[in-house]
């Protein structure tokens, strides 16, 4: 098995393609060892000293790390990764339910939070997906979009700029109603 790595706009992680299906359509994020109990993959790489959050994607597994340096860290991260596809055990226990989208929706705003949720589903995640990361919904109130950023993007330098600069021009571009995008 061959795993590729790539690097991300943030340097504190680290894109890992195993050239192979993670999750498929779906994304996990874990951002401490105990919020990893549902996937056996990312409770070991959480036991590696030094990582400090998994993104589990479409056919990839960013890794964020704290104050460790890649030349260290990396190759136990492949070696855990590879060990990990090889026995054949599962990635995810049981199905994540997400309580992290719609918060604050309001019936009345459907058709837009559609429009939004279209535009972030074909246009926005699949370029956020290339460096390592994901965003998602949580909420649309009084013009303002809340997301939240996953993986590489979470921290990272220029989330803030991708925010503001991509995202929201975008929306505010195809669908007036929106005022601003926040991150949550």
């Amino acid at each position: 098995m061959f795993i590729q790595t790539e690097q991300t706009p943030n340097p504190a992680t680290l894109k890992f393609l195993p050239g192979r299906e993670v999750l498929g359509d779906r994304t996990a994020n874990f951002t401490t060892a105990e919020a990893a109990g549902v996937s056996p993959l990312a409770i070991k790489l959480f036991e590696v000293e030094g990582v400090t959050g998994v993104f589990l994607g479409s056919d990839f597994i960013t890794v964020t790390k704290g104050e460790a340096e890649w030349q260290t860290l990396k190759p136990v991260v492949l070696g855990t990764i590879m060990e990990h596809f090889t026995s054949g055990a599962p990635i995810l226990t049981e199905d994540l339910v997400s309580a992290e989208s719609g918060a604050t929706d309001a019936e009345e705003d459907r058709e837009i939070i559609d429009q939004i949720k279209d535009l972030l589903d074909t246009r926005v995640r699949p370029a956020v997906a290339r460096d390592g990361g994901d965003i998602v919904y949580h909420g649309f109130q009084h013009g303002v979009v809340y997301l939240k950023m996953h993986g590489s993007c979470a921290g990272c330098p220029s989330s803030t700029a991708t925010l503001k600069q991509g995202i929201e021009n975008l929306l505010k571009h195809f669908v007036p109603e929106v005022t601003e995008v926040r991150a949550v």
